[in-house]
Parts: C-alpha cells; sequence; structure tokens
C-alpha cells in the first residue's frame, strides 16, 4: 500500500458522509443510462453540491488524490459497475 492510498483509506475511514455522497451521484450517472463516465466530474458535482446547494459552516475539502481510490471502491464494491470509471495503474500495482 502506497502512502497516497493510506491517506485516502484514513480520509474514507473518517469521512463516511463523502462516500454517501459519491455513491448518490454516480448512481445517478448510471441511471442516465451512462456506461462510462469521469470521476472527476463527479468529484466537481460533491463540490458543488456541497458549496452552493448546501450550507455549512465548515469548508468541504476533497482531494484530488482520492478521486482514483474513490473510483476502485466504486466498482469494486458494486462488480456490476466494473469499468464505469476508467482507472490507471498505480505504481507498485
Amino acid at each position: 500500500m502506497n502512502n497516497l492510498e493510506r491517506k485516502f483509506n484514513q480520509f474514507d475511514a473518517e469521512n463516511g458522509h463523502v462516500w454517501l455522497l459519491f455513491l448518490q451521484f454516480a448512481d445517478q450517472v448510471r441511471l442516465t443510462g451512462r456506461l462510462v463516465y469521469s470521476v472527476n466530474a463527479i468529484f466537481e458535482r460533491m463540490r458543488w453540491h456541497t458549496d452552493i446547494e448546501t450550507r455549512s459552516d465548515t469548508d468541504f475539502k476533497l482531494s484530488n488524490n482520492h478521486r482514483a481510490y474513490y473510483a476502485r471502491k466504486y466498482m469494486n464494491s458494486h462488480p456490476n459497475r466494473a469499468g464505469f470509471f476508467r482507472t490507471k495503474l498505480v505504481r507498485g500495482e
């Protein structure tokens, strides 16, 4: 496991609400019939939602380094969604 993956795992464990939001928006896209989509678009939608559509006293911080790990988590936790996000090998895989 590399350092980026360790940081993702810690962030993910401490911020379950981020995973739920990712699931919500990724599933919305799948319901439109798309077979492949951009994890980048999901992240920007999450940022829009938390910055514009909702009100909070705290800033929503979401590292771009986590994108690939959320994409992999989504596809690994839902085998029928394999290939929905295009990913590259991480060094050491």
